[in-house]
């Protein structure tokens, strides 16, 4: 499973590599974290949302271009020139280790992800932005959106959290061995299993949040709930009549 990188591409496969940890990597796992709120229902959804929405509009931009967008589009972009030089040996060879199967696995959930990530990015923020209305992120367009029938969004959402959950996982095997971290066979070892054990982890809580858009909910909020009882009550008029 070699990869020839030239001396002169040294510090990018190293900026790669720590960039899919940090800031990509932990922008992930915060992301699935904050999007299980719907669990708790759509009031909770939405009170994250406007957060975030609340900040100053030059802010959150410039948080959005320099902690997520640059380094997620230099980590796409090398990852798939990365992809293209690599020389998987897996599948056709004598060498079916474990290992080998991750490194394949891992550039083919690259690969998918980078088309995942436009097609999501672009009728997210991309959407907001061009709508000048955060109502495109909130609960109510994710659910009509992922239970609307025949359910594609919602399949390409559950195969995209999977995706991003062994990229990451295995992401962090391979950053600790290509950063020395992880020298002897031993500790390779103990991180494989440790990212095993984080990838079942990230990916239940991205298919939680899902869910969380899928569960009936009673009501979206108790004002709304409050005006149909007045509504169908009885004027005082006619009690007192």
């Amino acid at each position: 499973m070699a990869v020839a990188v030239g001396k002169e591409n040294y510090v990018l496969h190293k900026l790669h590599s720590l960039s899919g940890i940090v800031p990509v990597g932990y922008y992930v796992v915060q992301h699935l974290v904050l999007n299980s709120f719907t669990l708790g229902g759509p009031e909770k959804f939405n009170a994250v949302i406007g957060f975030f929405e609340s900040m100053p509009k030059f802010f959150l931009l410039i948080m959005e271009v320099c902690a997520i967008w640059i380094p997620l589009i230099f980590h796409a972009v090398y990852g798939i020139f990365i992809v293209s030089r690599a020389k998987p040996n897996y599948f056709g060879s004598v060498y079916g280790w474990s290992q080998n199967l991750m490194y394949t696995l891992q550039r083919w959930s690259g690969i998918f992800l980078f088309f995942f990530l436009m097609i999501h990015v672009t009728t997210t923020t991309g959407a907001k932005y061009v709508s000048g209305s955060a109502k495109v992120i909130e609960y109510a367009a994710w659910h009509e959106k992922l239970s609307s029938a025949p359910y594609i969004w919602l399949v390409l959402y559950i195969l995209g959290v999977a995706a991003a959950s062994y990229h990451l996982a295995y992401g962090v095997w391979n950053f600790s061995i290509r950063w020395g971290i992880t020298i002897s066979e031993k500790a390779q070892n103990q991180v494989q299993k440790f990212a095993f054990g984080m990838f079942v982890a990230i990916t239940l809580i991205g298919w939680g949040a899902l869910a969380g858009f899928l569960i009936p909910q009673k009501g979206t909020s108790g004002e709304g709930q409050s005006q149909v009882r007045l509504e169908s009550a009885p004027s005082s008029r006619f009690i007192a009549a």
